[in-house]
């Protein structure tokens, strides 16, 4: 059976480096090459040698359209100005696209909605494989306990984190209001500053903390006069999210147009 050849779009950032190593590493995929911005300084540097794993014969370029024709599937973590506009190059040339991108809005979902008519995207917050089970847990746990015990999403992330909350926090936001069968943005309370007045009953609250190099931390407590449930995920290694979007990579490959999540690739 052919390798499957997996190009990357953002691989002189911290994750596109750490894609290219667990591709390189993961046995019946082979890296394809590699893209970042046009105005990247790590331009025509050999991909192998920016993630520290010794020269590939690659070198990363900006031509994405080039990239997906030499590719089974690409793997995508950049901006989402960026990331949208690969879609539609996706789309265009009928290729899978691995979408880990944060801060895409309700306008660019709907862009990924119309884009995998065309072609087969999966695009998800986070793709650790332990953060997609919880996601699973805060929609179920939330469903099975009443609006008497209040929510509340923390995150902590790397002092280089641009989104707030996280993708991730807003996800398990998501799937706690799927659980409630509430609209998250009639519920959703972000910030607390000054005189607040108490806690609005239903409501889901999120909190964020930003510092040193914190590689992702993401907890849902369910709080109730009494008691304290806290579902938590921790990710020590930045290479979780990496094994997660290969795995992905390896799940896309071959499906039909559509928009995908990682609970297709769970099967949850």
């Amino acid at each position: 059976m052919a390798e499957l050849r997996i190009g990357i779009s953002g691989c002189a950032g911290r994750m596109g480096r750490m894609l290219i190593a667990e591709v390189a590493a993961t046995p019946g995929c082979k890296l394809s090459g590699g893209v970042d911005a046009p105005s990247s300084p790590d331009l025509g540097k050999d991909i192998g040698a920016l993630a520290g794993i010794g020269a590939v014969g690659l070198t990363a370029g900006s031509d994405v359209a080039a990239l997906l024709a030499a590719s089974d599937v690409v793997i995508e973590f950049s901006i989402p100005e960026a990331t949208l506009a690969h879609v539609a190059l996706a789309a265009q040339a009928r290729k899978p696209l691995v979408i880990g991108t944060t801060g895409i809005d309700e306008k660019g979902h709907a862009a990924l909605v119309a884009a995998a008519k065309s072609a087969p995207l999966l695009w998800a917050p986070n793709m650790s494989l332990g953060v997609n089970w919880l996601l699973a847990l805060v929609e179920q746990t939330a469903q099975r306990l009443g609006d008497d015990y209040d929510i509340e999403v923390l995150e902590m992330h790397h002092r280089h984190k641009i989104d707030a909350p996280s993708g991730t926090a807003l996800a398990l936001g998501k799937a706690a209001a799927a659980g409630r069968k509430i609209d998250l943005a009639a519920k959703s309370q972000r910030t607390r500053d000054g005189i607040t007045g108490a806690r609005k009953r239903g409501d889901i609250g999120f909190a964020t903390l930003r510092g040193g190099d914190n590689a992702g931390e993401h907890r849902v407590l369910f709080a109730a006069d009494g008691e304290m449930l806290e579902l938590a995920h921790r990710a020590t290694s930045r290479r979780v999210f990496a094994r997660g979007a290969v795995a992905a990579a390896q799940f896309l490959a071959g499906q039909k147009p559509g928009l995908y999540s990682m609970k297709d690739v769970l099967g949850i």
